[in-house]
Order: structure tokens, then sequence, then C-alpha cells
């Protein structure tokens, strides 16, 4: 059973809601998660599990938000080679970087070494009824990817 940690910056709850929906996934999977905002916790602390998930929302065009910034920049003090990880976030359409900040902290988990899965869950606002099991599956899918890592 894989050990995960979620952890997520949301303003409006958006992100926090997909957050809340890929825990379920994990879970359902029969592993263990644990869900922190990113406000209630450090960048080291993805050390601690066998692999995390990132979830950012997108301020503006394409930037990230301030309370994810200590994080963000804390992660250039690890090294997280073998680390896998995956991203995902919420933003809106109308921005010509349409989910920008997950981009930007999944290209900065791969500088610090870590393996980000290709797949990234990008969300709309808040996940419509239909995207509310693409976020459980997401979660269930990165938790079994990782018992086929040795």
């Amino acid at each position: 059973m894989a050990k995960l940690l979620v952890a997520y910056a949301s303003m409006t709850g958006n992100t926090e809601e997909i957050a809340e929906l890929i825990v379920e996934g994990i879970t359902q999977g029969g592993h263990e998660v644990v869900l922190k905002d990113v406000m209630d916790c450090n960048a080291a602390d993805v050390l601690d599990y066998d692999g995390f998930l990132i979830g950012v929302y997108t301020w503006g065009d394409g930037e990230l938000p301030d309370e994810f910034l200590d994080f963000y920049e804390e992660l250039d003090e690890l090294d997280l080679s073998g680390k896998r990880a995956a991203v995902f976030g919420s933003g809106d359409t109308s921005y010509e970087q349409f989910c920008g900040a997950v981009d930007l902290a999944a290209a900065k988990l791969q500088e610090r070494g870590a393996e980000v899965s290709p797949e990234m869950l990008k969300i709309e606002y808040s996940p419509m009824e239909q995207e509310k099991d693409t976020c459980r599956d997401f979660g269930k899918r990165f938790a079994a990817a990782g018992l086929q890592v040795s």
C-alpha cells in the first residue's frame, strides 16, 4: 500500500474540491493518503511519502498564487530524485494560459528530479458533475501506478 500526500493551494475552494475528490479516488484504491493545504506544510514534507500530488490554482494569466510561493520556492532546496509526483489544478479558460500554474509546478518538480506523471489534471473552476469521476480516477491511477514502480 502506497503512502501518498496531496498538498494544494485554493482560494475559492475549487482546487480544494478537486484535491478532496482525488483523495477519495486514492482511498477507494486502498491506499493511505494525507491531505494538506500548502499553508499548513512545507515542501520538505513530500519527502516523507511514497509519492505526492500537488494542486495549485492559476492566478491571473498563468501565474502562481501568493499562498503557493513559499512552498514553490522551498522546492529549490530539495532533491526529489526517485519521488513520484503528479500535478492538478483549476483555472479559467478565458485567460490565454489556462492552468498555467499547473505547468509551472510540474516544471519545477521535474527540475528538482521528481518523476512527474505526464498526465496533468486541469479543471475549469469547480469540477462539474461529470468531472468529479475524472478527479477520482486521476487519484486512483496515480496510486495504482506506484504499485508497479520498484
